[in-house]
This record gives structure tokens, sequence and C-alpha cells, in this order.
């Protein structure tokens, strides 16, 4: 029984985020509008542009290889493996046991070698422009997501995502400045994956300033679709795995028969998990309305902070641990 309950939440939380991710972008592009005193789009508006763009032949030139063709639908798979791993309204999906935060850092990766090969690919000077500056920015995110993990393994001695979440809402770790840290280092991470203000602006098609937009220039059609339906399911994750490590409240905990209950509880953590993401999504509309982009080559001072802040919250944590083992107590 309990198999057939992992499965079931499973199949609704990917109901769900597969759901959720274009209606979460339309509640970040309608709030910016609302913000500077425009009406802005509906809210479903990221719905309807991935449907007219499903139906449209996408146009590829002969110039390409097979890389430009594969690389949407790669990018747009490794995005549907990550969503399986991050939890939303409960935990103990089918998916616990791979559920490890290193499987979704290589995921993550994945996509985003999958569009840096395929700007590439196009020989065009824009898409060679965009995929460098993609892998200057990548160069210093991924040590400090790396180092964001080493200190999650360091607190909960393990680096499944459920079961990190699992120790922090038990408050077994109290308040801690390392988790402060990391929270912040994984924030700039975050906006530095989706491509968003102050790193990127997803509203642009400025030659000189674009990054992910340059990449995906060639693309239309079905194509376009992949990489778009990518994009939002990108940001929904990072959403979700930011609510679900620093704010693990309101989540179901594991399936194990309560009957009844269950149902209730599975409720009430998708309702809690849809609150954690709309304030995430007007905190970030905020946060974009009031900030400008940065210059590129300002870009990697900002997440060298974010790699700087990892390796603070490590050592900081590393330490404090080291004298509480030394004086007998619990790590700081």
């Amino acid at each position: 029984m309990s198999a057939l309950l992992a499965l079931a939440a499973l199949l609704l939380h990917l109901a769900l985020m597969l759901a959720s991710a274009p209606l979460l972008l339309g509640v970040v592009r309608s709030a910016k509008a609302r913000m500077v005193g425009r009406q802005g789009p509906p809210l479903l508006q990221p719905w309807r542009d991935l449907l007219r763009l499903l139906h449209k032949q996408p146009v590829v030139a002969d110039s390409v290889s097979l890389v430009f063709r594969a690389a949407p639908a790669l990018c747009c798979a490794a995005m549907l493996a990550a969503i399986t791993l991050v939890p939303s309204f409960t935990l103990g999906m089918a998916t616990a046991q791979a559920s490890d935060l290193l499987v979704l850092a290589g995921l993550l990766a994945l996509g985003r070698a999958a569009l840096v090969l395929a700007g590439m690919d196009t020989g065009t000077a824009f898409g060679g422009i965009g995929a460098s500056r993609e892998m200057l920015f990548a160069v210093f995110a991924e040590p400090a997501l790396l180092l964001v993990v080493f200190t999650l393994a360091l607190m909960t001695g393990t680096t499944n995502l459920d079961a990190v979440i699992t120790t922090i809402a038990s408050g077994q770790l109290g308040l801690r400045i390392s988790m402060a840290l990391a929270l912040v280092s994984l924030a700039i991470v975050a906006l530095a994956e989706c491509g968003r203000v102050p790193v990127d602006n997803p509203a642009t098609h400025l030659e000189l300033t674009m990054v992910h937009e340059a990449m995906v220039l060639e693309y239309s059609g079905r194509h376009l679709a992949l990489i778009e339906a990518a994009a939002c399911l990108r940001l929904l994750i990072w959403f979700s795995l930011l609510a679900g490590i620093f704010a693990p409240f309101g989540i179901a905990p594991k399936a194990d028969g309560q009957g009844p209950i269950l149902l209730l509880l599975w409720a009430a953590g998708a309702a809690i998990w849809a609150v954690k993401m709309l304030v995430l999504a007007l905190g970030l509309a905020a946060f974009e309305t009031s900030r400008a982009k940065l210059r590129v080559f300002r870009v990697p001072e900002l997440l060298g902070m974010a790699l700087l802040l990892g390796l603070l919250a490590a050592i900081l944590l590393f330490v404090s641990q080291g004298f509480a083992h030394g004086f007998g107590g619990d790590g700081a």
C-alpha cells in the first residue's frame, strides 16, 4: 500500500508542477506590470503562448546538426526529470530514494549544456556570445551550488533532499548562521540559473545584453515551445527547492497509510505550497522591478559573492562543529 501511495503522490506532484509552471511565470509577469502601473498580460498568457508555438512548424537552418534539433527535447527532458526529485506538497514520493541534491545539480547542468551546445551549433555571432556568457556564469554558479549542498550535507549527514527537508522541518538544527548564508548564496545562484534580473533580463532582445535569448534565437515553433516550457519548469524547480529547504513547514510527511487523513494532509500541503510559490513570485517581481540588469562583466562579481557566501557557510559550520565536538556539545 505504501508503494501505491508513493506512486500516487508522484503522479499528483507531476500534474501539479506541470500545470503550475507556466502559471507561475504568468504571475511574475503580471505582478511586474502591475508594480509599474501597467495592466500586464493575463495570468494564463504563458499557457496560450506554449499552445500556439506547439501548433507551429519549426524552421531549421540547413547548416545545423543533430545537436541543434535534439537540444530542446533534451533540455525539457532534463527539467521533467528534475521536477520528479523536488517535493512540492508531500515527502516520500516514489522517487524519494533518488532525490539527491547532486543528481538535481547534474540535471540542471545537463539542461544548460544542451542549450549552450545548440547556441554554438548554429554558427551565428549571437549564439556564440550567449553560449560563452552562459558558461562564464556557470563557472561561478555551479561551485556555489555545490558548496551549499556540502553545507547542507554537513548539517544533516546526507544529500538526499527528502532527508534534508525532514531534518530541517523537525527543528533539530535550530537557527544557524550557515543556513542564512546558504540561503543568500542559493538565491543568487537561482537568479543566474533562471536568467532573471540582475543577471539576465528575459524580457529583452537587445543583442549586447541578452544571454539566454541569444542561445535560443534561432529556434521557432515546437522547438521554441519546449525551450520555453523548460524555462518555466526551471523557475518552478528553484522556487520549490528554496521553499522546501528553507521554509519546510506545511509539507505533508511520508505516507504511512493514514487513510482519509492523508488526503487532508496532501490538500493542506498543496495549498501551503501554492502560497509559498505565490510569495516567492511576488518577491521576485518586486526585486526585478526595483533592480536594473548588471553589466555582463559585473555578473561574475555577483556570482563570486554567492561562491564566497557558500564557502563561508561551509567553513563556519565545519569549524563550529569541530569546536562543539571538542567540547562535547552539538554543532552551532
